[in-house]
C-alpha cells in the first residue's frame, strides 16, 4: 500500500488517466479501477468542500444538491439573551417537531441553536425551512414533569423571591432555561411573572423556537445529497464511468452523525472494494 500525500484530484485526462495536483505540478496515473471517497461539503477547510461534483457532473452523473445534514439552525436571539447565554446547554429537555420528539440536549449558539437532540431533527427542519423560510420547533424544559405537577409546584406562594429564583427552586429551571422561556414571553408580548400556573406549565414543557435558517454547509457535521443511487449498480460502480466507484458521503443519503456514519462510510467503502474484485479488468494482465 502506498500513500500519496497533497494530491488533489482534478478528473481524468484524455487518455482517461486521473489527473492530480500535487506539490511537484500535475500528475497522471492509469488506475484500472478507483473509489472515489471524497466526503461531501462540510469540511472544506481538511480538503471535503465537494468540488468533485462538477467533475463527475461534466460526465453526465446525475447529483443530488448536497445539504447540510445534523446541522444547526439560525434563531432570531434578543442581544440580551444571546450575549448572555451563548455556549450554554439546554439538558435533559425534548424537542418537538410534528410527529416526532427527541429527548437529549441542545447548545445555544450565537446564530441560533445546534447539539445532538437538534441533529437528530435536522432533516425534517431542514426540509420544512426550504419550503416555507422557516421552522418552529417545541422545548420542553422539564418533559418528566406532568402538566398536573407543573401546576401543583408552580402554584406555591413565591414569597419574597425574584421570579427567576422561584423557577429555578421550585422545577429547577437552570438559568438559561428561564432565559429561554422569557425570550419566548417577550415575543408573545406577555410578562413571564404575570401568567396564571396553568399557563405557565403549558409554556414551560412547549416552549415554541422560531429557526429561521441552517448554518452553513461548512459548519455541519455531515451533509445531505449527493451521486444519485440510480447512477451505481449494486457494487458501487458508477454505471457511466467502468472501473470508477464511489462510497460514504458521496451517495445521496442522509448522512447521520457519530457512529453511524463512520460505520456506513466504512460499509459502502468495503462492497465497493469487493465491487472491484469482481472486474475481469484486473486480471487481464495476470
Amino acid at each position: 500500500m502506498q500513500f500519496a500525500l497533497r494530491h488533489r484530484w482534478t478528473g481524468w485526462d484524455e487518455n482517461g488517466q486521473l489527473l492530480f495536483q500535487t506539490p511537484d505540478g500535475q500528475r497522471a496515473i492509469d488506475a484500472r479501477a478507483t473509489v472515489l471517497a471524497l466526503g461531501g461539503a462540510s469540511w472544506p477547510r481538511l480538503g471535503s468542500d465537494g468540488a468533485w461534483q462538477a467533475t463527475l457532473a461534466s460526465k453526465g452523473v446525475a447529483i443530488s444538491p448536497l445539504r447540510p445534514a445534523n446541522c444547526g439552525f439560525l434563531v432570531g436571539w434578543s442581544e440580551i439573551f444571546r450575549d448572555r447565554f451563548e455556549g450554554q446547554p439546554l439538558k435533559g429537555v425534548a424537542l418537538t417537531f410534528g410527529p416526532h420528539t427527541i429527548r437529549g440536549e441542545a447548545l445555544v449558539t450565537r446564530a441560533g441553536i445546534e447539539g445532538g437532540a437538534i441533529y437528530a431533527l435536522s432533516a425534517e427542519l431542514r426540509e420544512a425551512i426550504a419550503k416555507s423560510a422557516g421552522a418552529a420547533l417545541r422545548v420542553a424544559l422539564r418533559p418528566d414533569l406532568e402538566t398536573g405537577e407543573l401546576i401543583r409546584q408552580l402554584s406555591t406562594p413565591r414569597g419574597k423571591q425574584s421570579f427567576s429564583n422561584f423557577l429555578r427552586k421550585a422545577i429547577r429551571l437552570s438559568p438559561v432555561a428561564i432565559g429561554l422561556l422569557q425570550e419566548a414571553a417577550m415575543v408573545s408580548g406577555a410578562a413571564l411573572s404575570s401568567l396564571a400556573p396553568a399557563k405557565l406549565a403549558e409554556l414551560i414543557n412547549a416552549v415554541p423556537l422560531q429557526l429561521n435558517g441552517t448554518t452553513p454547509i461548512a459548519r455541519a457535521i455531515s451533509t445531505a445529497g449527493g451521486i444519485s443511487f440510480d447512477e451505481l449498480d449494486a457494487d458501487f460502480m458508477i454505471r457511466r464511468l467502468p472501473g470508477i466507484f464511489a462510497a460514504g458521503e458521496m451517495l445521496d443519503w442522509e448522512a447521520p452523525t457519530g457512529g453511524y456514519l463512520l460505520q456506513a462510510a466504512f460499509a459502502t467503502g468495503a462492497a465497493a472494494a469487493r465491487g472491484i474484485l469482481k472486474l475481469p479488468m484486473l486480471f487481464r494482465h495476470g
